[in-house]
């Protein structure tokens, strides 16, 4: 009986020390720059949604309501011919009636090369477009993102009128 026992609690140990090995979180920093088009043949997000027979001198007023989907090109430098790493997909909606231009984005980053080939992290928070720097929560991930949380700091590179290439700095913790 003190033998079974002696293996019982050896089993419990490794058992724990296993589990909290394979526990411990990793951090992954990373930038790369997103290409929204919105205008012309190439657009990569599009209106769904919107008020119809609305019309306001106030852009904001005007816009809110709108829906976008989106299917932008993700690259390394902001140079639309740089290196595409992968992906961001999702829907985008004009959020705010008031003094400030904001987003409401639900938004996934697929990556399709490079070191996070196959692997993903999901963004759904508020975007104050407006704003020099815009911090939004990452809520979960795939692959080596899997069980991911974070944040990540977004500051537009260019703007020309709608089109946007939007710089991203991540900071994702994950197992």
């Amino acid at each position: 009986m003190a033998l079974s026992g002696k293996f019982l609690f050896l089993v419990g140990v490794l058992t724990l020390f296993c589990t909290t090995e394979a526990m411990k979180s990793k951090v992954t920093r990373m930038q790369f720059y997103m290409h929204d088009i919105v205008s012309g043949p190439t657009a990569t997000a599009v209106p769904v949604a919107g008020r119809s027979n609305f019309t306001s001198p106030d852009p904001i007023k005007a816009m809110f309501g709108s829906v976008f989907v989106m299917d932008n090109p993700l690259t390394m430098t902001p140079d639309p011919n740089s290196t595409v790493i992968g992906r961001a997909q999702g829907i985008y909606a004009m959020s705010s009636q008031q003094d400030e231009f904001s987003l409401l984005m639900t938004l996934t980053y697929g990556f399709t090369s490079g070191p996070y080939n196959g692997s993903s992290f999901s963004v759904l928070g508020r975007n104050p477009v407006m704003s020099e720097v815009r911090e939004m929560p990452i809520v979960g991930g795939t692959g080596i993102f899997r069980l991911a949380r974070g944040y990540c700091l977004a500051k537009t590179s260019s703007m020309d009128q709608m089109d946007a290439v939007i710089g991203y700095n991540v900071t994702l913790l994950h197992y």
